[in-house]
């Protein structure tokens, strides 16, 4: 991907931003000293009305979404090359500075799938891996909910089943709470 895409993507793979919420972020939607991204409209584009800058669906889908502290400086550098200037200025434009279109991005991406040899991965799966991540990381399904900006627990319950191997690190851990505390030989829990 061309360098001033680089950004999008990651903040994609690890907030699980959708494509509109990040091609509408302003500047004054970042902030570099929390390390987080407040996710206010989304871009939409149809074919009778163009490019559309809108409230999310939903009550839920306005949020503050954390980004990984090793991002921090990436987006910096992003903010100062290639984001429009100004508090309202675009973080996100396309290769010719004006509002990011799906289209033009979507060649984009299938010249770099092409390139790197990956076949069927959807920009929507970074979404997917941003959402796995934060849920092998232990988030609750209320947490999940809101980094998603999901008003319901169905789309939560599924990446919080996509890491059902938890179950063994959860098993592990009340393990060892059993040897802390266990008089007898390992293995021995008569005495508890």
């Amino acid at each position: 991907m061309p360098a001033r895409f680089r950004v999008f993507i990651l903040l994609a793979a690890f907030t699980g931003l959708r494509f509109g919420e990040l091609a509408a972020l302003q500047r004054h939607d970042v902030d570099l000293d929390r390390r987080t991204v407040a996710v206010r409209r989304s871009l939409a584009e149809t074919r009778t009305d163009g490019i559309l800058i809108k409230t999310p669906k939903s009550a839920a889908g306005v949020r503050t979404v954390a980004f990984p502290a090793s991002l921090a400086e990436s987006l910096a550098t992003h903010l100062a090359v290639y984001a429009e200037p100004g508090r309202t200025g675009l973080v996100f434009t396309g290769a010719r500075g004006g509002q990011l279109r799906r289209n033009n991005f979507r060649q984009l991406w299938l010249r770099a799938l092409k390139d790197t040899g990956l076949r069927d991965v959807h920009f929507h799966d970074l979404r997917h891996t941003g959402n796995t991540l934060a849920a092998t990381g232990g988030a609750t399904t209320r947490e999940l909910m809101q980094r998603m900006g999901h008003s319901s627990v169905r789309a939560a319950l599924i990446y919080q089943h996509l890491v059902n191997g938890r179950d063994h690190a959860i098993a592990a851990h009340v393990d060892e709470q059993i040897k802390k505390v266990q008089p007898g030989e390992p293995g021995d829990v008569s005495g508890t």
